[in-house]
């Protein structure tokens, strides 16, 4: 049995990590961050090459939409107070309870990914780190361009519900942008983001004004290809009692790969979400999507806004922790 004074700094570790779970923290510095930060620090093991195989396995026998998954964690996570695993934790209050969070999954892969690393390098690799080193994997895995990622985050310690406030799929142009630019990320590189949904699902419900009642006219949104209208009108008939889904990218030979076809639709006024098709029409983002439509770089350009929506609000140093299990805090230091 423990000693009384044994006990009594149990319980002071205890209730100083709960105090870092309501306090918040500050932020680090991005610039903290380094490609290759977990070379030499897990002896010979490649990090990197740990978590892709789980990502690779995860998406032969479990999930072949896997990028989708991740890339909405990410996005989630990072817009959320920083990139800090945050959206991980498990709680009653926790982000994984905000309304734009219900769906969000791909929870499972980073539990998998996380055993396998702590397996043969315990206590050094961030759940923060796992998300963005998986998410880049599986869009890699899944035709997009292999970019190099930044490591070297730490884990925060808070995850509140209250603290979520992401741009919702009917959000105008320029309210999304202004969500964008708090947390430092500019135009252009907020519209390659959300080319992320070139994968991805969406469900009847979020753009069902479009095929019916657009503005309240009792019309079809003028903006939407008939043959699309037709389409989805199929698949999300007025009285459903199934909220069924349609694909974010509608080219039928794409949905599935990370490419620039979602702009092409979204040109040809085929965007099914009410932010995706406004991305084309409206005057701020325009050009930009024009451009992406056109070009063939959008693998590189892809990967470069993912490694800039990563460094947002980070965890450096001696900030946050390294988490034990990626769902829970450590309660008492390693």
């Amino acid at each position: 049995m423990l000693s009384s004074s044994s006990s009594m700094i149990i319980r002071t570790l205890i209730v100083l990590a709960l105090a870092m779970t309501f306090a918040g923290q500050c932020r680090g510095d991005a610039r903290d961050l380094q490609v290759g930060f977990y070379k030499n620090k897990c002896l010979l093991a490649d990090v990197e090459a740990i978590v892709g195989n789980v990502v690779a396995d995860w998406k032969k026998n479990n999930d072949s939409a896997i990028a989708a998954a991740l890339l909405r964690m990410q996005f989630h996570d990072c817009f959320v107070d920083g990139c800090d695993a945050s959206i991980l934790l498990d709680g009653e209050n926790s982000e994984k309870k905000a309304g734009p969070n219900l769906s969000v999954r791909g929870y499972e892969l980073i539990d998998a990914a996380k055993a396998k690393v702590e397996e043969i390098c315990p206590g050094v690799v961030s759940c923060a780190d796992i998300i963005v080193m998986a998410t880049r994997d599986a869009v890699a895995l899944s035709g997009g361009e292999k970019y190099s990622v930044q490591t070297g985050r730490r884990d925060g310690t808070t995850s509140l519900a209250k603290n979520v406030n992401l741009p919702g799929p009917t959000i105008s142009v320029s309210d999304c942008l202004k969500l964008f630019s708090k947390n430092k990320i500019d135009a252009t590189t907020a519209i390659y983001l959300l080319g992320g949904h070139t994968v991805g699902i969406a469900h009847c419900s979020f753009f069902m004004d479009r095929l019916y009642n657009f503005s309240s006219t009792g019309k079809p949104d003028p903006n939407m290809d008939p043959i699309l209208l037709t389409q989805l009108r199929a698949r999300c008939p007025q009285k459903a009692t199934f909220d069924n889904t349609a694909n974010l990218d509608q080219d039928s030979t794409s949905f599935n790969t990370v490419d620039e076809s979602y702009y092409n639709q979204i040109v040809a006024k085929r965007g099914v979400l009410p932010i995706d098709q406004n991305l084309a029409l409206d005057p701020l983002s325009k050009s930009t999507v024009e451009t992406i439509a056109s070009s063939s770089d959008f693998g590189k350009k892809f990967g470069e806004a993912m490694v800039k929506l990563g460094a947002v609000g980070v965890l450096t140093g001696k900030e946050g922790q390294i988490r034990r299990r990626c769902r829970s805090v450590n309660l008492l230091p390693f």
